[in-house]
Parts: structure tokens; sequence; C-alpha cells
């Protein structure tokens, strides 16, 4: 147990097995900001708590982690973390294959009853929002129409199926990016196909109820983020990223359209082709990261219900554990409070 978990903590962590139903965690934040290693620490302190056991499972909420083969420009918890701590959700299907929000919501239900079956504290970590809100507010998702999507695979314009999109759902384009080719076709897909708008699917997007889930998001400030960002690209390129990218692009079975989007990979493809040399794929990269991260930053913003923890400019993120460690505290206190009060409510009615 390292010195810093307080006592306080410390007794809510263990009396946590006693609870039937935990509350189910998030820790998000935008790409590069350091969740992954808060996750790993947290979980493996209470590992450590008096009783045994391994108290907290991770469930990925990256909607790249699902595919196998990508590992390196995914940053995928590594095959030593994955054995140290269980993992949900991550290497689910083969990159030649598409995957669904409504298919992660299932992923993510299936988890969720067997780590809390067992006793466990399950742990949501990830940066992709609309996994996130999916499962935070169950929001209902949309069917698929793959003859539409055919038809709308056809048009090679991507900007004229933005004009169509901004004439049919003007909300739905509203909330995407212009250049989003994979995000316009869905939802003219949904809304040509189902003659409903795609925006309209997503009211809850727009409200912030109740939900029994609670979320802890780490937000760095935008300097940081950049050099964090420059430093796990650095490190990905030493571990093999384009080779990696190079299995990749030249595997028989080729690529689902949303693989073959993911950030790293596009731009390195993009350099196999001939497009550009590996620097200027590379520095593109970057620049598309950097930019995710701040319509990342944007989309969580919009939450009203996630506790934000800040670190400051000249911080390293892992020195977010106590103040996260601490919430968590806050949340199982809660839990064991309801948990007295209830008992005491049955011993009156007897």
């Amino acid at each position: 147990m390292t010195s810093a978990m307080t006592s306080a903590t410390t007794s809510a962590m263990t009396a946590q097995s006693e609870i039937a139903g935990k509350t189910p965690i998030v820790l998000l934040g935008s790409t590069a900001s350091g969740k992954s290693g808060i996750a790993m620490e947290l979980a493996r302190e209470s590992a450590r708590v008096p009783g045994g056991g391994q108290e907290i499972e991770i469930i990925s909420a990256d909607s790249m982690c699902v595919y196998q083969q990508m590992d390196i420009g995914t940053a995928k918890p590594t095959t030593e973390d994955q054995a140290e701590v269980p993992h949900w959700c991550l290497d689910l299907i083969d990159p030649a294959e598409e995957y669904t929000v409504s298919r992660y919501q299932q992923d993510v239900a299936a988890a969720l009853e067997n780590i809390q079956s067992r006793g466990a504290q399950p742990l949501i970590v990830g940066g992709t929002g609309l996994y996130i809100r999916a499962i935070v507010d169950a929001i209902q998702m949309p069917g698929q129409f793959p003859e539409v999507r055919a038809s709308l695979e056809d048009e090679g314009d991507t900007a004229t199926l933005y004009t169509q999109l901004c004439d049919r759902d003007p909300l739905a384009a509203k909330r995407m990016e212009p250049t989003n080719r994979r995000r316009i076709v869905r939802a003219l897909e949904v809304t040509l196909g189902s003659g409903r708008r795609f925006s309209s699917y997503g009211e809850g997007l727009d409200t912030y109820g109740h939900t029994a889930f609670r979320q802890i998001g780490l937000r760095l400030p935008r300097p940081l983020l950049d050099e964090r960002i420059e430093q796990r690209f650095a490190h990905q390129l030493e571990l093999g990223l384009v080779d990696e990218a190079w299995e990749l692009h030249t595997r028989p079975e080729g690529l689902s359209r949303t693989a073959r989007q993911a950030l790293a990979y596009k731009e390195l493809f993009a350099h196999f082709r001939g497009e550009f040399s590996l620097e200027e794929a590379i520095e593109l990269a970057k620049a598309r990261t950097r930019r995710f991260s701040r319509r990342q930053e944007r989309w969580f913003r919009r939450d009203p219900r996630i506790c934000w923890i800040d670190i400051d400019i000249d911080q390293d993120p892992i020195e977010a554990l106590p103040a996260v460690r601490a919430e968590l505290g806050n949340v199982w206190r809660r839990e064991l409070e309801e948990l007295d009060r209830c008992s005491k409510v049955a011993r009156c009615v007897r």
C-alpha cells in the first residue's frame, strides 16, 4: 500500500467488498492525458487492500482498442498490464470487421455483469466520448442500412455528402466536422434509411440526467497535452509503429472503414501509398491528434456531471492519483452510508 493513501480511503476500499452493487466509475479525458497510468495504479492499489483479491477491473472505452493487431498506434495496454490487471473490451474483433456503438453497449453490459457478480469494482477508462455517453446514459442507437450506405459510398465527394446532411439534418451536421466522411455517411445512412433524423436518436446527447455512473475527468493545459502527444508519438515509433502499420496495410483481408481511419495508421497508410514522406506523415498524424484532443475536450466539457481534476502545466498526470483516489473514496463512502441507511430502515420495519 502506498504511503499516500489515506486511512479513510483505505477503509472505504476495504469495505467496498461488502457492497452488492458498486457504482461503476468512469475515468475519462483527452488522448495522452494519463488515464491509463492512473487506472493501472488504482487497480494495483486495490489488489493490496486487506482482504486480498483483484478489486478493480478495467473496461476500455476506446473505439480503436477493440481491434486486434492494432496495439502500438492505439496505445493499447501492454500484455504485461493486461496480465497484471483484468482488462475488458480489448481485441474484440479483426480489423476487417465493423464495430458499432450498439455492440459496444452489449459488450460493456456483459463485462459489468461479470465484474460486479464477483464483487469487483468496474473502472471504465477511455476518451471515446460517444462510447462513454452510450454507456452512462444508455442511449438508444440507430440501426444499420447497408444498401443505403453502399449508395452513399458511391459519392466520392465528401463535401457533397455534407451539404446533403446539412439539408436533411442540420443539427447532426453541426455536431461533426465537414471532412469526417465516416460520420457524415453514417448520419445520412440513418436519416435516409430510417426516415428519422440521425440527431433525433441522440436526444440524450443534449440532456444530462441522473446516471448510476460516476465520471471523473482529467483536464490538462493544452501545452502540456501537446507535449505529451509529441512524447507518445516518439515512444510509439521506437516500439515499431511504422512496421505495425505496414503489416496492417498489406494484410490480405484488408481493413474496415473505421480501422482505416485510426489516427497515426491513416497517415502512415498514405505514406505507404506514396502520398507523403515518412516525416510528413508523422507530423500530419501529430497535428491531427492535437486537433482530435481539442474535440474530445469540447465533447466532455458539455457534461456538467463530470468531476474534473485539473493538472498543472508542470505536473505529471500521475500526480493526480491522490485526487482521483480521494474521489473514489467519496463514492464508496456514500455507498456505505446508503447501505447503512437501508439497513436501519429494514431493522425499523422488522
